[in-house]
């Protein structure tokens, strides 16, 4: 039965391509990257997840910033005795970007082979789709599944999750259990065989720098905030170097600090700036608190902002402190990794992540979570690709995980 069930899903590449055509069509950006909201995607998947018997909940949380005033969430499972199985997907993308680095249409996909290009194809409508096809095999062969079988879609997960996987654990806390096998399909590696079970700490920080502006000519009747920013990025790696702990469970092994953003300054050549904006992306290691790094940089920048006569502010516009990671030896882990060996003959590795996902949400609820698809680690890119293929893959182990066949 279990080979009959993997063909079956390989069979479905028509279905899937057509249904991710119709995801691509759909921006779904949220109000902080300058769209409407994921409203009109959560009313085609609706519809999607009609066809497949589900049972339907959808959780709206309120956002006056989208026409409908509300970002949908939606829970889709079949009932069952016992712990279930849910796949968690989200349905906004990232903004296209430069569109002249596009070689088409990015809400528009294009196929070549297996291949298929678009905005959120990879990102993150592969782990979506691939729970979808799962789901639609095992209704059409009228399998019987492992407890509670299906899947939760939300939204806001590329911007804070505030009202996306955030809202919906506040408004149903006891909807997921530890029982439950809890997979995020939303980062991997190439060949399919890495599960992410730890995530480090994020620590967005914020420095706005203030001197005085004045005529180009004249720099000694201004104090350049450009200068004193410059001594500030500069700065940053020798702060990271006061936090040298490494934990092999990761890669890179040690906690990163990172400027990012720059936001512009004066508009002409022939000015000294009198304010400066930069932003440091801070992904630090568990166990290593984020006041302390915090601190670390206002410390280190007063000393610049006093040499040079400037002052400053340091805000943290995103900090999340990591919770404690699954164990290897969790129910949902080992299931993963005896359905990976099942479908790509290859025992699956364990390891952390400096990027955040909504898993983290999860694991401070103290539910036990796995990250995993195959990701080839082109996302927010130009040219967003996926390959069918892997898709297909991972939507057989996927359905070894719903039916509870990874191991009979």
């Amino acid at each position: 039965m279990r080979q009959e069930l993997l063909r079956k899903i390989a069979d479905s590449t028509p279905w899937l391509g057509q249904v991710m055509a119709r995801l691509v069509a759909i921006p779904a950006l949220g109000p902080d990257n300058g769209g409407e909201g994921e409203m009109a995607k959560a009313v085609y998947l609706t519809s999607v997840l009609e066809e497949l018997g589900l049972r339907i909940e959808r959780v709206d949380a309120p956002d006056p910033r989208v026409k409908e005033g509300v970002r949908p969430n939606l829970l889709a499972w079949w009932e069952g005795q016992g712990p279930g199985c849910f796949a968690l997907s989200h349905m906004d993308v990232v903004p296209p970007g430069d569109l002249s680095l596009w070689d088409s249409d990015p809400y528009v996909m294009r196929r070549e082979g297996s291949l298929l290009y678009g905005r959120g194809v990879s990102d993150n409508h592969s782990g979506m789709m691939a729970s979808l096809l799962a789901l639609k095999a095992i209704k059409e062969m009228n399998l019987p599944w492992r407890g509670r079988a299906g899947v939760a879609l939300v939204s806001d997960e590329e911007t804070s999750s505030r009202h996306g996987l955030q809202y919906l654990l506040h408004r149903k806390p006891g909807f997921f259990t530890p029982a439950d096998l809890l997979l995020v399909p939303d980062s991997g590696e190439s060949d399919g065989g890495f599960i992410e079970i730890a995530e480090k700490s994020i620590l967005w920080l914020k420095v706005e720098v203030l001197g005085r502006q004045a005529h180009g000519s004249i720099p000694h009747m201004g104090i350049n905030a450009l200068y004193a920013s410059a001594l500030m990025i500069a700065e940053i790696y020798n702060v990271r170097a006061r936090f040298s702990q490494t934990d092999e469970l990761f890669h890179p092994p040690q906690s990163t600090m990172e400027p990012t953003r720059k936001e512009a300054g004066v508009e002409n050549v022939n000015t000294i700036p009198g304010r400066d904006v930069f932003y440091i992306d801070c992904r630090i290691l568990p166990g290593i608190n984020l006041e302390e790094v915090e601190q670390a940089f206002r410390q280190a920048f007063a000393v610049i902002a006093a040499r040079v006569g400037v002052s400053f502010t340091l805000t943290p516009v995103q900090k999340l402190a990591a919770p404690p990671g699954t164990s290897s030896q969790a129910p949902v882990v080992r299931a993963l990794q005896s359905a990976i060996a099942r479908v790509r003959g290859a025992e699956a590795r364990v390891g952390g992540i400096g990027a955040g996902t909504v898993a983290a949400f999860f694991r401070a609820r103290g539910l036990p979570v796995a990250v995993w698809n195959t990701d080839h680690g082109v996302a927010h890119m130009p040219n967003e690709w996926v390959d069918m293929n892997d898709i297909i893959k991972d939507a057989q182990v996927m359905a070894l995980l719903y039916t509870g066949r990874w191991e009979d």
